[in-house]
């Protein structure tokens, strides 16, 4: 379905939010059609910028099977496109990876799933989500619900617990481990919010009607439903008891109740 997609993709429609979607071929596709379009032509250059910011693309100026074989070998996929006044020209295009929380933006990570971001903020992690700067939270929350909490280690897994219920919900967890505790990182994606609009007919009556398009992204506002520490509350394992522990979701009364419960009912870990 999404292959679909991304073949009725062109120029003329591609932002720097579906570009993510789309493949080095479907660049090349792309840029093979624009050689037909005057107007194309005319504007290449803002499509050239809207391509470079989720591609690499380098001009292959030694145009020999050996240079070939080495762009080939760095991941680049190579062919002859018409990309300026000049004529034709041949590109090695590369899609950017998502490697580390500074290569999420609002515009790609609507286009990465659960599995993908916890891989990324497991490569990136060591002090756990409160590690990570505002600006990089907001963006993370922009398209994934995320949910944390700090337990002790034999208590994260505990049958029926929180663990348990957010992985039946389809969520993705991370787990950071700071001593005899364990924070856990839970992320899902959120679904795409879609436009409503309304026509009338000829008496005057309104319908709905809702379309595939996907909101902007400057049409969603974003709240940060993190519960903050203090700056001067640091990490200290001494410190974390039954009356510091936290999570950031919400549970029913009875859940919580009996969550309480347990925890009093056990001794000091």
């Amino acid at each position: 379905m999404k292959e679909n997609a991304n073949k009725a993709l062109t120029l003329k429609t591609l932002n720097k939010s579906n570009v993510w979607d789309v493949q080095e071929n479907d660049i090349f596709r792309m840029l093979e059609a624009a050689d037909k379009d005057a107007d194309l032509k005319e504007n290449m250059r803002r499509y050239t910028d809207i391509i470079k910011s989720a591609f690499d693309i380098e001009e292959v100026k030694v145009d020999r099977p050996e240079t070939i074989k080495k762009y080939e070998a760095r991941g680049f996929k190579v062919a002859q496109v018409c990309a300026n006044e000049n004529g034709n020209v041949k590109w090695a295009v590369k899609k950017r990876p998502i490697m580390r929380v500074t290569d999420l933006t609002y515009e790609n990570i609507r286009h990465i799933s659960a599995a993908k971001l916890i891989e990324v903020l497991d490569r990136n992690f060591g002090g756990g989500w409160e590690s990570l700067s505002q600006s990089i939270q907001d963006i993370i929350q922009h398209g994934f619900d995320i949910s944390t909490t700090t337990l002790p280690a034999d208590r994260l897994h505990k049958k029926g617990g929180m663990y348990e219920k957010k992985i039946a919900e389809g969520f993705e967890v991370l787990e950071i481990s700071k001593g005899s505790w364990v924070e856990a990182i839970f992320a899902k994606e959120k679904p795409k919010v879609k436009h409503q609009h309304t026509k009338s007919d000829i008496n005057g009556n309104e319908d709905n009607i809702i379309d595939n398009e996907d909101i902007d992204d400057e049409d969603v506002e974003i709240v940060d439903t993190y519960n903050r520490i203090d700056d001067e509350d640091e990490y200290d394992e001494d410190k974390l008891t039954e009356e510091s522990y936290r999570t950031t979701i919400e549970e029913d009364p009875e859940a919580l109740s009996l969550e309480a419960t347990e925890i009093v009912e056990e001794d000091d870990y």
